[in-house]
């Protein structure tokens, strides 16, 4: 190895002690990434849970990152003058040089300290909203919902956002608490209609549908209680009463779960065309124009149509 280091300061002027140490964290390099390969492929035979695997995967990256750089820094600290002055020059040229990504760094941190979200939340930070996938030391990546597709769908792109955006845009996270959200369905019939029956029939389609969620919705908020202020004296779902310039508003509000607040809407909906169509005295009130068309020949008349 000695006249391969002699070599090698001939040809490219590298000291062999350098060259020492290049070949030690090259090996070292190498034997963490052969070592991370046969442990995935080790728990990757052992189960096929997709969500433990993404665990164990993330987890296993920042132990082997953290140790192999660790023992690299070991073998390269005494090229420099005094461990004080290694991170000295290392935190001035990172704030100086590297701004964004520090703070991304500090945002990484925070998320994995704070736990604002978790990878399969489902959450909305600023003007982006989706499904987290993957959490990263300068990004997290999620599945874009809504957009330009309704009721809270995905739209397919996959959006990568920078850690740092938890520090300045508001986070919205769907299943913090007690993993449900309050829907609301609103249902306009006219004022000629029987609206106390139109009430009483929505009544009995949104209990029947989402009434068993309220049931599981007790359990999640004592637990989230321990952890947030969090409190509802009345989880079952309920009618509301307004009135519109077309008509009398009924307002269906029940809990349902973020992912499935499409299915829901048109379950209750389907429902809702069915009975109504069963009652002549009830019609759904849609805005409408009334028009006069003043005659001035003979006495004169209005003409309404």
């Amino acid at each position: 190895m000695e006249h391969f280091y002699r070599w090698i300061e001939q040809t490219t002027g590298i000291s062999p002690d350098i060259s020492s140490k290049i070949l030690e964290s090259v090996l070292i390099i190498l034997a963490f990434a052969l070592l991370s390969k046969i442990l995935n492929r080790i728990v990757f035979s052992k189960t096929e849970d997709a969500y433990y695997r993404y665990k164990w995967r993330k987890t296993q990256d920042y132990v082997v990152f953290s140790v192999g750089f660790l023992i690299i820094s070991a073998i390269w600290i005494d090229e420099f003058k005094s461990l004080l002055t290694f991170f000295g020059l290392l935190s001035a040229g990172i704030a100086i040089a590297l701004k964004d990504p520090v703070t991304n760094l500090a945002g990484w941190f925070f998320i994995i300290w704070r736990k604002p979200f978790d990878v399969g939340d489902r959450i909305q930070l600023g003007d982006n909203a989706g499904d987290v996938i993957d959490i990263r030391i300068f990004q997290f990546t999620i599945i874009e919902i809504g957009n330009w597709v309704d009721a809270d769908q995905s739209t397919g792109r996959i959006l990568h956002i920078p850690n740092a955006k938890v520090f300045t845009d508001t986070l919205a996270n769907y299943g913090a608490g007690f993993n449900y959200i309050w829907h609301e369905i609103g249902v306009l019939v006219t004022f000629e209609s029987d609206w106390k029956k139109a009430k009483s029939i929505l009544q009995q389609i949104v209990t029947e549908k989402s009434e068993h969620i309220s049931k599981g919705a007790e359990k999640r908020i004592k637990e989230a209680s321990k952890k947030y202020m969090i409190f509802y004296k009345n989880l079952t779902p309920i009618v509301y009463t307004t009135v519109k310039d077309s008509g009398v508003m009924l307002t269906m509000r029940f809990l349902c779960d973020p992912r499935q607040r499409r299915g829901y809407e048109e379950v209750i909906w389907e429902e809702v065309l069915h009975v109504f169509a069963q009652h002549q005295d009830i019609d759904f009130a849609y805005p409408t124009h009334r028009f006069y068309n003043n005659v001035t020949e003979g006495k004169g008349s209005n003409k309404t149509e």
